[in-house]
Formats: structure tokens, C-alpha cells, sequence
């Protein structure tokens, strides 16, 4: 299984704890990534290491940097995915957002995001994105609810 995480999933770890839910995706996040070094496939982008080049702390941006090595693909961005991520536009993801959802699709992954909206916004037009896009910790709940 190949899992595409965003930047917003990428820094969930080094996020302040006191709210349950940032606790909570973060112990979903680890358990993911966990996995990825097991039997999942984590996939990052090129869009995924500029984003992460625009972190402003140092010290969070080399904690998230370290995580993408564990990636064991990395999908470019090129025109062809930066037309997809146009047509995605066209459902309200917009900007990074869309290149990222590009990326996943171009490598076959589960997309997981904090991103409520744009969970929401995927789940609508579900016939026109060919993956999957949940939160990270839904998404696993649910995996493991199922026998996974």
C-alpha cells in the first residue's frame, strides 16, 4: 500500500499536543509512518520538499525533512501533473493542495491530509479523483476496524 502524506500531516508530530485531536492524528501519523518502514510504501514529491523548503523554523523544518528520507518514491512535478492539478482546481482544491492530490493519484496513494475542507471537497467529487483522501486518523481507525 503506497500513502501519500501532506505537509500539514508531515509537521502533525511537532505540532503543540495540548488539543486531543493534534494528539491523536500525530499517534496515527508515527503508527503510518511506522508501517511505511514495514510494508506500506510512503511517497513524497517534489511539491512536498518545496513546501517543506518554506517551513521557517529550522529546527521543525529539519525534523519534517527527516521524515520525507523515509519516502521510498518521490514523484516530480512536471506539466503534465501540474495540468491535472489545474483540473482538480476546478472541484475548489486549489494551489498545493491540488499538486499534491496530482501527486498521489500519479503514484497510485492513499492521500491523508488534516485538511478537513479538502477531505470534504474530495468526498464530493470522489467519480472525478481516481484516490483516495481521508484524515490520517479516520483513515486508520478505519483500516484497522477492518482487519488490516
Amino acid at each position: 500500500m503506497k500513502i501519500y502524506l501532506d505537509v500539514c500531516c508531515l509537521c502533525r508530530p511537532f505540532d503543540n499536543h495540548h488539543e486531543t485531536r493534534i494528539r491523536l492524528e500525530t499517534e496515527a501519523i508515527l503508527a503510518i509512518l511506522k508501517r511505511c518502514s514495514l510494508d506500506w510504501e510512503l511517497v513524497t514529491s517534489t511539491a512536498v520538499m518545496y513546501e517543506v523548503g518554506l517551513i521557517g523554523d529550522p529546527v521543525r523544518k529539519s525534523h519534517v525533512i527527516r521524515l520525507t528520507h523515509r519516502a521510498r518514491e518521490t514523484i516530480r512535478v512536471n506539466e503534465v501533473l501540474l495540468s491535472r492539478a489545474e483540473k482538480i482546481g476546478e472541484t475548489g482544491i486549489m494551489g498545493m493542495d491540488a499538486i499534491h492530490i496530482a501527486c498521489a493519484e500519479r503514484a497510485g496513494a492513499v492521500f491523508l491530509t488534516t485538511d478537513d475542507e479538502v477531505i470534504r471537497i474530495m468526498k464530493k467529487h470522489c467519480p472525478d479523483i481516481s484516490i483516495r483522501a481521508d484524515n490520517p486518523l479516520r483513515w486508520l481507525m478505519e483500516l484497522n476496524h477492518d482487519g488490516e
